[in-house]
């Protein structure tokens, strides 16, 4: 990976001014065992407890799994409490107080945040909060929805028509918007490299806004934008209010693209690591549980219920299932972009991943082109705890991942990106805005 100097002063001011207006592949384990799997451990827990955040999203679904099925209490984990929180600003400014001052240890997270905070790119003062990434929790299963009044067009991949009805609106006076849950996030970068690749500059020729996962949809309803990009359920809610529908899940942007992560502020990781391999444990475990086809209708039941998503099962089971309808007559049963969480090495945190976003980050203008990404990644992402918990699990040998970089990744417009040369990446984008 490519070494760059640290991050500047100006470009975590601009990241700060941003985040601060805006926060109001192996097989399946032959048998899963058990999950009768391996509870071993190489010592004493320091503590049973953690404070972990989490979104109203079906990604979280681990975080649910551990917790009502028992899994964290099976590593001796006896005293975790998994918290809803309001918003991903919210869980920035939970993660930077701690637990110590009533703020969480850890969270189900959009995969850029640990970055941004450990730079202090988008904290307070720019303070930096250490952090570690421990695992990635899912691949794909976000969804890109469009509001009614584009129905006709059935907007997908192809943006021509798209672009050309928002460029009507907004010379008829109107304001054209589109809504993604936190600047430079997950949902931030499909939005914006699906509008890119289509012609749309999102920073000149539309207005992108902030808006938490719950309150995607309510808003969609009043005329708040004319698009978004979030997790589901609320893609699906959409369609079943009649209110809109989905021009693609973001898998068909890049298949099997990594997204949340569980990670921990790196003081708890620390002082706790044998409690830290322990809540590893318990997720991979309910990783592998929510993987299995038999068990996603029980695990669109547990997210339905009012202490997790909140939201009527219809809304959850069939994506979460695999089935999804757009909404525009468009149906793909047993779709290959259905959520991953332990196939394919879902739950793995490659690092060349993380790269990938740290460069997003660059082409928007969020972080610094001259930022040495190779040791923030090394500071950050915590493969080899994750790789120390899949030993002590029973992981198979032959389901690790082999290397901590999946290679060159392809994007549904034929761009490709090569970890071991993300300027050359950066370079072939034609949209961006950099720092």
């Amino acid at each position: 990976m490519t070494k760059h100097n640290n991050v500047d002063p100006a470009g975590r001011r601009h990241f700060l001014k941003a985040s601060l207006a805006a926060a109001g592949g192996a097989a399946l384990w032959s048998s899963f065992p058990s999950l009768g799997l391996a509870a071993q451990s190489a010592g004493p827990l320091e503590t049973k407890s953690a404070k972990l955040g989490f979104i109203a999203l079906s990604d979280a679904a681990p975080l649910f799994v551990a917790d009502e099925k028992g899994f964290f209490a099976k590593h001796g984990m006896t005293e975790v409490q998994v918290l809803k929180q309001s918003s991903w600003g919210t869980t920035r400014d939970n993660l930077v107080l701690g637990s110590a001052s009533n703020g969480i240890d850890g969270a189900h997270i959009l995969t850029p945040m640990p970055y941004l905070l450990s730079t202090g790119a988008m904290t307070a003062n720019n303070v930096p909060t250490p952090m570690y990434i421990l695992a990635r929790l899912n691949l794909a299963g976000q969804g890109i929805s469009v509001g009614k009044e584009y129905q006709d067009l059935k907007v997908g991949l192809d943006l021509a028509e798209f672009r050309q009805a928002l460029a009507a609106k907004q010379n008829g006076g109107s304001p054209v918007r589109a809504a993604m849950t936190f600047p430079g996030g997950t949902h931030d970068l499909w939005i914006r490299y699906w509008m890119a690749a289509g012609g749309i500059d999102p920073n000149q020729d539309i207005a992108t806004i902030v808006v938490p996962p719950p309150q995607m949809v309510a808003n969609m309803k009043v005329g708040s934008m004319d698009t978004f990009c979030v997790g589901e359920p609320w893609n699906e809610q959409l369609i079943n209010q009649g209110i809109g529908y989905s021009a693609l899940t973001t898998g068909e942007i890049w298949a099997g693209h990594p997204e949340k992560a569980f990670a921990m502020r790196a003081d708890y990781v620390d002082q706790h690591p044998n409690a830290t391999k322990a809540l590893l444990k318990a997720i991979m475990e309910a990783q592998i549980f929510c993987e299995q086809p038999e068990n996603r209708a029980e695990v669109a039941q547990i997210c339905a219920k009012r202490r997790w998503i909140n939201a009527p099962v219809k809304d959850i089971i069939n994506r979460m299932q695999g089935h999804f309808d757009y909404g525009t007559g468009r149906i793909v049963e047993n779709s290959p972009h259905q959520m991953r969480f332990w196939k394919d090495h879902a739950s793995y945190p490659f690092q060349s991943h993380d790269l990938w976003f740290l460069t997003e980050n660059m082409r928007w203008g969020y972080l610094p082109t001259d930022l040495d990404t190779q040791a923030l990644i090394a500071r950050v992402n915590r493969e080899d705890l994750w790789r120390a918990a899949a030993a002590e699990l029973g992981v198979d040998k032959a389901d690790l991942p082999a290397s901590t970089s999946r290679g060159v990744e392809t994007f549904f417009d034929g761009k490709q990106f090569d970890p071991e040369n993300p300027m050359a990446y950066l370079d072939s984008l034609a949209i961006k805005k950099l720092a």
